[in-house]
């Protein structure tokens, strides 16, 4: 059996036991603590281990500095993402301002998580939307109107700090990242590899 095959047939294999076993559920990953992201990337390369196909969005979050993507453009076809915003990060610093282009970037990314719904992946991750409530890129109903779209059988992951209360009513599961210790607090700057 050629490689592509057998990849459908483990990926129909996967489908029909995680279906069998519950629909799919809601994630929050949200907290001033440093993992959102990478822990919403571990699961994406373990659903890709079973056979499932994932997709990923990026808000806030343009630019070409963010190396997990050399690694997500190799496992394509069984991951897609695209990314939606202005660069942020000059020199290891970040800028906290929103220019218009800003909130359209954000407007953009929502209407592709709609399409990408109605699409066939079995595991959708929305990095840092969580996030643009808080630094008014998106309005909370933007977010509640767009879980609301979710298939029954899509798992859907919400990553960044600041969810909203009603938001976090609609997760199966909340993980918060808690800081104890950062080496930020003594004026590191970001890390390509490690922080971006």
């Amino acid at each position: 059996m050629d490689k592509k095959k057998l990849g459908l047939a483990h990926r129909a294999t996967a489908l029909s036991r995680a279906t069998s076993e519950a629909e799919g559920k809601i994630h929050i990953y949200t907290g001033d603590g440093k993992g959102k992201t990478t822990a919403s990337l571990g699961l994406a390369i373990r659903a890709i281990g079973g056979g499932l196909k994932v997709g990923i969005i990026y808000f806030d979050k343009g630019g070409d500095y963010y190396c997990e993507r050399d690694v997500l453009d190799k496992l394509k076809p069984d991951i897609e993402y695209l990314a939606f915003g202005l660069p942020r990060m000059t020199d290891g610093r970040f800028r906290f301002d929103n220019l218009p282009e800003d909130i359209e970037q954000a407007k953009e990314a929502i209407k592709q998580a709609e399409i990408w719904m109605k699409e066939d992946f079995d595991l959708l991750i929305l990095d840092e939307i969580n996030t643009t409530v808080k630094t008014e890129l998106l309005k909370e109903e933007d977010i509640l109107n767009l879980i609301k779209q979710k298939p029954e059988n899509l798992e859907l992951i919400l990553t960044g700090r600041y969810c909203p209360e009603k938001i976090m009513t609609l997760a199966d599961l909340i993980t918060e990242m808690k800081p104890i210790k950062h080496y930020a607090d003594q004026g590191l700057d970001a890390r390509r590899g490690i922080e971006y």
